[in-house]
């Protein structure tokens, strides 16, 4: 097999959408088929989920993270003020093991390039819109937290400074003039994350914490970390199951040894994260590209977005085509109209 993410919505000009994935362009690269990039060259048009290659949308997504401030906040405007106490140590143990593990971690080609350790810790764990002192982990909102513990893994780190594809798509669009546009602005995808309430964020975080503590004294590679995910895209394996949970940009919660009200809540979460992340994206998804369709029935478009939300149920393709749109896959070896 071979990476197939490609459907044709078939008008004239055409248009068509494309799954990526949120990984280094140069692990999947090879494997997309020539017919995809072709129809990546030849739309006038290409359409991303966010605008990346704006710097408003890296401003708000770094504001989105950032526990409110001001006088009715006061005492939470610090994580320290907001987490357990046990919860907080293990934390700052975690980050310090991740800190003194960087160098490690980073490859020689990271180093020749003159990356430092450090730099690469604090660019991670920082917020970049926020320097001095908010410019840390210590200000972020809980959730965000365990996003970035979930993100300072080894193969991570190895992948700083190389464009996700979908990133590299939006410059590579940049410098062939295409008009670039997206289908969502930063809150819609930030705001459903702030709005889990603080008891399920403090289960998420310590539930993400307790996975790297063990990975980290066990020394045992994940179990389906990104490198099971990039074999299945490169393959063009449309198992939605794996593509959906990867869609979404927090860590599996639900395990089968977990206590049963523990089990319960995981599973909460997870639904609350497939409604919010998933579904209501789609429907959102799929209304915007329908729209577009029709407002510029001259111009040849290419939609880029994650491969979960064109897998599994009610898909942004599903809903398109119950708009009256005719849209295919096109296989790998099939010629782009």
């Amino acid at each position: 097999g071979i990476n197939s993410f490609l459907w044709t919505v078939q008008r004239s000009p055409p248009a068509y959408l494309f799954g990526t994935i949120h990984v280094p362009y140069t692990r999947v690269w090879e494997w997309i088929p020539p017919n995809s990039k072709l129809a990546f060259t030849e739309s006038d048009s290409a359409i991303f989920e966010l605008d990346l290659t704006n710097p408003y949308t890296l401003t708000a997504l770094a504001e989105c993270q950032v526990l409110p401030t001001g006088e009715f906040f006061s005492r939470f405007d610090v994580l320290s003020n907001l987490l357990p106490e046990e919860l907080y140590s293990r934390l700052q143990r975690h980050l310090e093991y991740v800190r003194t593990s960087m160098q490690s971690w980073m490859s020689d080609d990271q180093k020749r390039k003159g990356l430092f350790a450090d730099y690469l810790f604090n660019a991670i764990t920082g917020l970049h819109a926020y320097p001095n002192s908010a410019g840390n982990w210590r200000r972020k909102r809980p959730v965000w937290v365990m996003l970035m513990v979930n993100s300072l893994t080894e193969s991570e780190v190895k992948s700083r400074g190389i464009p996700v594809l979908d990133l590299y798509l939006a410059q590579q669009a940049e410098r062939e003039g295409k008009v670039t546009g997206a289908v969502e602005r930063v809150e819609e995808q930030c705001i459903p994350l702030n709005q889990l309430n603080l008891s399920q964020v403090l289960f998420a975080l310590n539930q993400t914490l307790s996975q790297h503590e063990s990975l980290r004294d066990q020394a045992s590679p994940p179990l389906c970390g990104s490198d099971a995910l990039i074999q299945h895209y490169n393959c063009g394996d449309l198992n939605s199951l794996m593509f959906s949970r990867y869609d979404l940009p927090v860590p599996a919660l639900v395990n089968s040894s977990l206590p049963p009200q523990e089990l319960h809540q995981a599973l909460m979460i997870e639904q609350y994260f497939q409604h919010e992340l998933i579904d209501k994206r789609n429907a959102r998804m799929a209304e915007r590209v329908a729209y577009l369709l029709q407002q510029h029935p001259d111009t040849s478009f290419f939609f880029a977005f994650g491969a979960g939300h064109f897998l599994g149920n009610e898909t942004v393709i599903d809903r398109l085509r119950r708009t009256g749109l005719r849209v295919e896959h096109t296989g790998p070896g099939e010629n782009i109209t």
